[in-house]
């Protein structure tokens, strides 16, 4: 049995990663191939193009759409000429969706593993998802019914991070590790993961942090750096860690975050939290007219309703944000409800074994791949 299985973002990598060791226990012997990263590759991807030199930030170069344009060519080809017996898909939907209207010309399965977020916008996309895409497995809860009104199936497996996130360090060798006194109270700063997002937040949570400093002098600041990045440029007094993003979230009164995957996280871990972003103005302008969803934060999306403050653009100041951060201090009733709600948030989010949920989804064209080589 063979599959071409295709994740083009780190996120990707590391849930396709547990999606594939957990169908390689489930159908012994599956032969994978396609496009990953350094995590795929280690569960047994056989690698035609790595993930990395497909991840373009901004307006894309000629090199860049050159290895784009190999890598789909290379697929199709096998595609064409030796057909997987199923494609699995991961996210990256300006590639995968592409991708999927070929297979379904040479008659492939296509099995599309965390949708791309159309809810959000371009949703005429699920048009396209409806005719391309056999088996569609979503990871947010208010997803089945959003693909239903466009009489898609989608079947929720639950959310791949209850299994990721996951402290494990005390918070006495935490901070022996970080440089921290244990007895002192924390608050984490998560500036984001892409260059472009330090150059914009850095210098605002490194203002706040001040702010903060100033009106609670025995706080500790940790400003966390993505594992993507090589450095981060941090000009104010404050730690910097790097690897240990689940234990400053378990460890910190509240945390000030770049809105994207790490609410989900923080949720997942019980932190309060304040989310913020900003970006040049005509993106900001282009996103309002883009995107249809009453919150920014997938933390409150999956609450349905403004359970942490979203401080955007005009509104993301320091004052702003370091407000809400005291507002957590100093309001020990408040930072407790925003907890409660906080686990009904992960609650939604589903059990555990989200990859090997979708897994057991994806065997089922294997299986009857198997019955019909067997009668052969």
């Amino acid at each position: 049995m063979r599959i071409l299985l295709v994740a083009g973002e780190a996120s990707g990598d590391l849930h396709g990663a547990l999606f594939l060791r957990a169908l390689r226990e489930l159908v012994p012997g599956i032969y994978a191939q396609g496009i990953g990263g350094t995590k795929l590759r280690a569960a047994g991807l056989e690698c035609l193009f790595p993930a990395e030199s497909l991840s373009i930030m901004g307006l894309p170069t000629i090199k860049d759409l050159h290895a784009v344009f190999t890598a789909f060519s290379k697929l199709l080809k096998i595609m064409k000429n030796s057909p997987p017996d199923l494609l699995v898909l991961i996210d990256f939907p300006e590639f995968n969706l592409w991708l999927a209207r070929f297979a379904k010309r040479y008659q492939i399965p296509v099995f599309y593993y965390i949708s791309p977020q159309v809810w959000a916008w371009r949703k005429r996309r699920a048009k396209t998802i409806k005719k391309v895409v056999d088996t569609l497995a979503v990871i947010l809860p208010f997803e089945v019914e959003f693909f239903s009104h466009y009489g898609i199936k989608a079947h929720f497996v639950g959310h791949p991070l209850l299994d990721v996130v996951k402290p494990a360090l005390s918070r006495q060798t935490f901070c022996e590790l970080a440089g921290l006194d244990p007895t002192r109270p924390l608050v984490g700063f998560f500036p984001g993961s892409r260059p472009r997002e330090i150059t914009t937040l850095l210098p605002l949570f490194e203002e706040t942090w001040k702010l903060l400093k100033r009106s609670h002098p025995a706080i500790q600041g940790v400003f966390v750096q993505a594992e993507t990045l090589e450095n981060l440029p941090l000009k104010a007094r404050a730690k910097v860690v790097k690897g240990y993003q689940y234990e400053v979230m378990a460890q910190s009164e509240a945390v000030l975050v770049a809105s994207g995957t790490v609410t989900l996280e923080a949720a997942i871990v019980g932190t309060p939290m304040v989310v913020t972003y900003k970006m040049g103005g005509f993106s900001f302008w282009l996103a309002k007219k883009l995107v249809k969803v009453p919150y920014v934060s997938l933390v409150n999306l999956v609450a349905n309703q403004a359970l942490v403050p979203e401080l955007l653009q005009k509104e993301a100041t320091a004052e702003n944000l370091a407000f809400h951060l005291r507002r957590y201090l100093d309001d020990p009733a408040y930072a407790n409800r925003v907890r409660e709600g906080l686990a009904k948030v992960k609650k939604r989010l589903g059990p555990p074994g989200a990859a090997w949920r979708a897994a057991e989804l994806a065997t089922k064209y294997l299986k009857r791949k198997r019955r019909a080589i067997a009668i052969t």
